[in-house]
């Protein structure tokens, strides 16, 4: 039997993601969600997490695209220039330093470290991690995040590479949109080897591939329908991710340096449909959580 994680990015990002992510697992299919530990709702959310049981939690940590918890001083490859004591702003300064080893992986290592632990002393039983924007795809960035998530007893991590066939053609035919992301996912898994090698030095496990990151921004009802699809009979028997963004598109978010406002809101609503309840049910597909994950471990 197929099994699929289905997971909310961005928890702590603002009130409405709060709110959105919650009724997406009371009334919905998310199983699982990634807290920010840097954002500016993480009181909130581990407050909110308290009260959902069937929710498993874990961090969502942030390398790029935000501030560190540590002071600047203390992370000084991680802070850029033109970001004054931030991160990189994109994704694309970021890979360039990764690449060219100019990061330093003590200073990723305490960052995490820092992130994990104040989702721990908020009361959150971290069953989990991943990063905003897929930064851990590179290895120079994975295995200090992998020491900092082992020292906290964290057991278990994403596993960002999105597999071949995690479309059928005619799914990306008809939405010239996913063509470009289609090319970038599939370079990226060149990094795929290193990810299994560094798990297994570090004794974590991991779903065995992820979808829904080609689709961040345009998922709508027939693309979670092709993914589900995909999962249920193109892909290889195993444990799978789908990756969300559910959101309230309101004031509050649209304050936030984002790409992906209405697009939040069309997720929550799709998520949260009778109808994804019954392609799941129907397909055969068991929708567990990364708690019941690393307890079948």
């Amino acid at each position: 039997m197929q099994r699929l994680i289905i997971n909310a990015d961005d928890f702590g990002l603002t009130p409405g993601v709060n709110r959105a992510i919650a009724e997406c697992c009371e009334r919905g299919v998310v199983s699982s969600a990634t807290l920010m530990a840097t954002g500016t709702a993480m009181p909130e959310a581990s407050k909110l997490a308290a009260t959902l049981p069937k929710l498993s939690v874990g961090c969502h940590v942030v390398l790029v695209d935000g501030s560190p918890l540590l002071p600047a001083a203390e992370v000084l490859s991680l802070a850029f220039a033109d970001a004054g004591s931030a991160f990189a702003p994109t994704l694309g300064g970021f890979v360039q330093r990764a690449l060219t080893g100019r990061f330093s992986t003590a200073e990723i290592e305490a960052e995490a470290a820092a992130q994990f632990k104040k989702l721990q002393d908020s009361g959150v039983a971290i069953s989990h991690f991943d990063t905003h924007k897929h930064t851990h795809v590179f290895p120079a960035i994975l295995r200090p995040l992998l020491r900092a998530a082992r020292t906290f007893g964290i057991r278990a991590v994403r596993n960002p590479f999105v597999p071949a066939r995690a479309l059928a053609f005619e799914d990306l035919r008809k939405r010239p949109a996913l063509w470009k992301r289609y090319w970038q996912t599939r370079a990226l898994r060149r990094f795929l080897p290193a990810f299994h090698e560094l798990l297994a030095e570090h004794g974590m496990i991991s779903p065995d591939g992820c979808v829904g990151v080609m689709e961040t921004g345009l998922l709508d009802a027939d693309l979670f329908a092709a993914m589900i699809q995909a999962v249920a009979e193109a892909l290889p028997e195993g444990t799978w991710e789908m990756v969300c963004h559910p959101g309230y598109d309101d004031a509050e978010l649209a304050a936030v340096r984002t790409r992906l406002w209405a697009s939040r809101q069309a997720e929550l609503e799709v998520l949260t449909s009778a109808d994804a309840r019954s392609l799941l049910e129907k397909s055969g597909i068991e929708l567990i959580s990364y708690r019941d994950l690393c307890q079948r471990a």
